[in-house]
């Protein structure tokens, strides 16, 4: 098979390697239909994530086609069309008992394309399958699955729910890529009073727009602290969502909190960032991180499926399986394609 195969810092190809075969009793190996790229991958090719070694084959987002399964598999069938989720959840142990997948000490959490090969690929092995993959929904198109993977969950429960996001709140978010508009969009699931979106890319605040973003801030020409102040009184933002990664959009998060409020920094960081606790602390701010764990994911297919959330509108860009290379450099250069998300289907 082929599979898009990571080689160092900046390195990078689609290359033929071995099919992947069942290593476990609770695995599935699952037939690729439908990937997508992932802003983590772009961390990864920049040498932020150095768990990532040579010869990993990326990914951690597909929907697909189950064609083998472990003995120990009850849930999952050959043929079944379901969601491979980025966290992998062996489901026992004692994080996973909490709902807290992304933590698993029994060999899950994100482990795909991560410390195992991942999907971007012809075929994935899916370890403990049972819990960590989900059913497809009748009527859910791939492209509406496949944002449910990773984006959704993150922006959901890392942004929205770790901020606590209330009616009537001020919520603004830095950072105007897919994460901050998957925050922006689950956001008003809560009927805030005002969501503003801050990204230095027009294009993207003009989605963030259609998103859900009632105020936009190009932070290259405007000053969101005195937008946000004007909007709140001079007290700040309820919630400051940082969806960048890197130190200057989460010093911008913590600027624009009023005192008692939340900063959920949702970004991958690949270097050290102030904590200006000097200054916070005495303001009563609370500050949450957080790795997905996709206990959500039910719940977002639900409203997927209902077509309460519109997740087929993140998708900009069509490739097939075998394009990787040229879908890479598309949603690499955002500025200049307008790439939001870009999805690879199997012809």
């Amino acid at each position: 098979m082929h599979a898009l195969v990571y080689h160092g810092p900046g390195e990078k190809s689609w290359e033929e390697v071995p099919k992947p075969t069942l290593q476990d009793d609770t695995d599935a190996l699952v037939r690729v239909d439908t990937a997508t790229i992932c802003g983590t991958d772009l961390h990864i090719l920049k040498g932020d994530v150095p768990a990532v070694t040579d010869g990993r084959i990326l990914g951690h987002e597909a929907v697909g086609t189950v064609e083998e399964v472990g003995s120990a598999v009850k849930n999952v069938h050959v043929g079944d069309r379901v969601l491979v989720s980025c966290i992998t959840a062996c489901g026992a142990c004692r994080y996973c008992r909490e709902g807290s997948y992304g933590q698993c000490i029994n060999g899950g959490g994100w482990i795909l394309g991560h410390k195992i090969d991942g999907t971007q690929a012809e075929y994935v092995r899916v370890p403990f399958a049972d819990t960590s993959t989900h059913p497809a929904p009748d009527g859910v198109t791939d492209e509406q699955l496949i944002m449910l993977a990773d984006i959704l969950p993150t922006g959901y429960e890392v942004g929205v729910l770790n901020g606590a996001v209330s009616p009537g709140d001020v919520v603004a978010v830095v950072g105007a890529g897919p994460i901050g508009l998957s925050s922006i969009m689950s956001a008003r699931l809560f009927s805030p009073a005002h969501v503003v979106a801050i990204d230095l890319a027009d294009s993207r605040l003009e989605a963030a727009k259609q998103f859900g973003a009632d105020i936009t801030v190009n932070n290259g020409s405007e000053d969101p602290l005195e937008v946000v102040a004007g909007l709140t009184d001079g007290l700040g933002a309820d919630v400051a969502m940082e969806a960048v990664g890197v130190p200057a959009t989460f010093d911008l998060a913590t600027k624009l909190i009023r005192p008692g409020g939340r900063v959920a920094n949702i970004g991958v960081h690949g270097e050290p960032v102030d904590l200006h606790l000097e200054e916070l602390w005495i303001r009563n701010v609370t500050i949450t991180t957080g790795l997905v764990d996709t206990y959500s994911t039910p719940t977002l297919l639900k409203l997927a499926a209902n077509h309460q959330v519109e997740a087929e509108r993140f998708v900009t860009h069509r490739f097939g399986l075998d394009d990787f290379m040229e879908a890479y450099d598309v949603f690499a250069r955002p500025a200049e394609t307008g790439a939001l998300k870009v999805v690879l289907a199997r012809s």
